[in-house]
């Protein structure tokens, strides 16, 4: 970090919505040329905090500083006038335009004297140089839409820096890339920081703070809790400062012997994956590795019946399923259930009450002659909602009113609430903060002892070598390993190896 004058200061800042104090009284500063962390449990906030900083909210009390002057944006535009940018975690690249127009969106340059017209060449060459010093390598013309998520997330960096910048806020910018992505991303960032911006970044990732972090500032129940240099703190007081106790060893697992086979895939074939052999048995939680497009989840919406099966054989619990007229419906029927990594789309009825979430699934449980029994379906809500310690004041709140972390246990809860035995969570923690990931775990771990089989697919290096049994590493639609634990040693290292070089052992061996 450039020791040197502030950047920008934020001085007891607070925010106030209908019957909630979202900030109270934060400060903190950002010098030129810093990464400056932003940590806190969901709902602590930090995104109210950052949206009054990049001019999405207004500010209620306290002030901002930039370079010493009043700073106190009246909207995006000004902020972003002002050098202030922000790339949010729900990317929002326009896929049919491309990735020139979409850096330049709204301020295309103009050629024509009479007739003014967008100066598609000039636009193209400067989108090419602007990547170019990213050490970003695509296309300009190419179509965003036909682009990975990595490669999207970048773009949107490069947008956010084609104006003169002075502070760029990045919430979540790893959440949906895997670790050689994720390195990618932070040369990019180096770059940044070199040439002198002041950088928030927002993150749920332990492990990536202390590589890409200079300072970090610590938010809880909205009030500012503490700041500190990442190089002289540890994980354990970032984690106590947080949520105000300790948690424990994270990964606390109970290692049991594996039962039957639950789940076995011979040779399976779908959309943009082949020749899968899989297997999960009772009392295990087996763990799928990959880049982004590897198959991973397109794999697992194929055994949940949501993508067609081409080839190959499904079977649970030792009998086949039939790949014609597969559907969830008959998924959920015979036990398997698949938590989606996005569960805004295709988790979640955010519109919808906690308890309709909850039961949304299981509507079988809670009526009578065809009619919901509201009674029922409130006492059941209340029941999963203490069993998953779910922070809200009452079952009729809309689910998308909650903190990702909680609206993360709505949605597990709904499966729960099936009695299944074969779960398949889709990047199960994305998004969450850390003392919600420990009660996942610990949720997760509490399954596969009481006899339940999971299926976890993970972008999180850290997360998949910490809970699995077993790993499969997939690349390019096909299996290219698999890893067990006792048997090969479950580092980064060793199944970033497989995932992209193959290795282990593989199932027809």
């Amino acid at each position: 970090m450039t020791e040197q004058r502030k950047l920008m200061e934020i001085r007891n800042l607070s925010k106030y919505f209908p019957g909630v104090v979202a900030v109270d009284k934060v400060s903190f500063d950002i010098a030129p040329g810093e990464v400056h962390v932003l940590m806190g449990e969901n709902g602590a906030g930090k995104s109210t905090l950052v949206k009054m900083i990049a001019g999405i909210y207004s500010v209620d009390e306290g002030e901002m500083l930039l370079n010493g002057e009043k700073y106190c944006p009246e909207n995006v535009l000004d902020a972003q006038a002002h050098g202030v940018n922000m790339v949010h975690q729900e990317l929002s690249m326009m896929p049919n335009r491309t990735v020139a127009q979409n850096i330049y969106i709204g301020r295309e340059p103009e050629t024509g004297h009479f007739f003014r017209r967008v100066d598609i060449q000039k636009m193209n060459k400067d989108s090419q140089a602007l990547l170019d010093g990213l050490g970003v390598d695509v296309d300009v013309q190419a179509r965003t839409g036909s682009l990975s998520i990595a490669m999207q997330q970048m773009i949107e960096v490069a947008k956010a820096t084609s104006t003169e910048n002075r502070i760029l806020i990045l919430d979540e910018p790893t959440s949906s890339l895997t670790t050689p992505e994720i390195q990618a991303l932070f040369a990019i960032i180096r770059r940044l920081r070199e040439r002198g911006l002041g950088i928030i970044y927002i993150s749920h990732r332990m492990n990536e703070i202390f590589e890409i972090g200079d300072r970090i500032t610590i938010m809880r129940d909205g009030k500012y809790i503490g700041t500190r240099v990442l190089k002289d703190t540890t994980i354990d007081e970032i984690i106590s400062m947080m949520i105000g106790r300790s948690i424990g060893q994270l990964f606390d697992r109970t290692w049991n012997k594996p039962g039957k086979v639950l789940l076995e895939m011979r040779n399976l074939t779908g959309l943009r994956f082949r020749n899968v052999n899989m297997h999960v048995c009772s009392g295990e939680i087996v763990g799928v590795a990959g880049l982004v497009g590897a198959g991973r989840t397109e794999v697992a919406k194929a055994v949940f019946g949501y993508d067609p099966i081409e080839s190959g054989t499904l079977l649970c619990k030792g009998e086949e399923i039939s790949a014609r007229g597969h559907s969830p419906r008959k998924a959920i029927q015979k036990g398997i259930t698949y938590l989606s990594e996005d569960r805004k789309s295709e988790g979640l009825f955010l519109d919808f009450s906690i308890a309709r979430n909850i039961v949304s699934v299981a509507l079988d449980q809670v009526s009578k002659h065809g009619l919901t029994d509201r009674k029922q379906e409130t006492d059941t809500a209340a029941e999963y909602i203490k069993k998953l310690s779910i922070a809200t004041t009452d079952s009729d709140k809309e689910v998308g009113s909650l903190s990702g972390g909680n609206q993360q246990k709505v949605a597990l809860a709904k499966w729960l609430l099936t009695g299944a035995d074969i779960f398949i969570f889709d990047e199960p923690t994305r998004g969450i903060d850390i003392g919600a990931k420990a009660e996942i775990y610990a949720l997760m771990d509490e399954l596969v002892k009481n006899g339940a089989g999971i299926l976890m697919i993970s972008s999180e290096m850290t997360e998949i070598c910490g809970v699995s049994d077993r790993i499969y590493a997939m690349r390019d639609g096909e299996i290219s390993g698999e890893l067990i634990r006792g048997k090969d040693e479950f580092t980064e290292d060793n199944v970033l190896s497989v995932m992209l070089r193959g290795g282990g052992r593989h199932e027809q061996d």
